[in-house]
C-alpha cells in the first residue's frame, strides 16, 4: 500500500518535476561593462562626449581633420580636441597620427590669430588654451602647421570650427567649472 503511495505521487508530480529541470536557468549576474565614452551630441562638425578618468568625470569635443597636405603614409587619424576636467580647465590638443621630433613646435591660424602648440610625443598641446577657446569660437576654420616626420617637411591640417561654439557649451554644462 505504502508502495502504491508513493508511486502515485511520483507519477503526479513526475511532470511538475520534469518542467522545473528544464525551466530556463537565471543568467549569472553580468557585472557592467566598463563607462566608456558617452556622446553629448553632435554639433555640425563637432562632437562632444563625456569619459570617466580615475573616478572623475572628463569632458571633450573634437573634430577630425577635413584635410591634410601633403599626405603622410601611414599617418594616423588627425584630431583636434578641447577637453574639460576638474583638474584642468581649456586643454585644446592636436592628435598628429605620427611622433613629432623631440621640442617640435606646432602653430595654429585661426582667422587673424596665431597660436602656438608645444609637442609631446604624437600630440601638440595648446600654450594658451583659454585663448585658443576664445579663437575657435569666433572662427570657422583652424590651420594647423606642423613640422611632418620627414626633415624640412612641414604639414598643414585643416580643422573645421562649425558646432563648435555649441560643442564647447555642451562639454561645459556636462562638466561645469568649480
Amino acid at each position: 500500500m505504502r508502495l502504491a503511495a508513493v508511486l502515485s505521487v511520483l507519477v503526479i508530480l513526475a511532470p511538475v518535476a520534469v518542467a522545473w529541470a528544464q525551466r530556463p536557468k537565471p543568467a549569472p549576474s553580468e557585472k557592467p561593462a566598463p563607462a566608456g565614452p558617452r556622446e553629448l551630441g553632435k554639433f555640425d562638425d563637432w562632437i562632444a562626449a563625456t569619459h570617466q578618468e580615475s573616478g572623475q568625470t572628463a569632458c571633450y569635443a573634437f573634430v577630425r581633420a577635413k584635410n591634410s597636405v601633403p599626405a603622410v603614409s601611414g599617418r594616423g587619424e588627425v584630431v583636434l580636441t578641447v577637453t574639460e576636467r576638474p583638474s584642468g580647465r581649456d586643454t585644446v590638443a592636436i592628435s598628429a597620427g605620427f611622433p613629432f621630433h623631440k621640442d617640435a613646435a606646432v602653430t595654429v591660424q585661426v582667422d587673424t590669430t596665431g597660436l602656438d602648440f608645444y609637442t609631446v610625443q604624437s600630440s601638440a598641446f595648446a600654450r594658451d588654451g583659454k585663448a585658443a577657446v576664445a579663437a575657435f569660437q569666433k572662427g570657422e576654420q583652424a590651420l594647423a602647421r606642423s613640422p611632418g616626420p620627414r626633415d624640412g617637411q612641414v604639414i598643414v591640417d585643416t580643422f573645421s570650427l562649425r558646432g563648435f561654439a555649441a560643442a564647447y557649451a555642451a562639454i561645459n554644462k556636462a562638466c561645469p567649472a568649480r
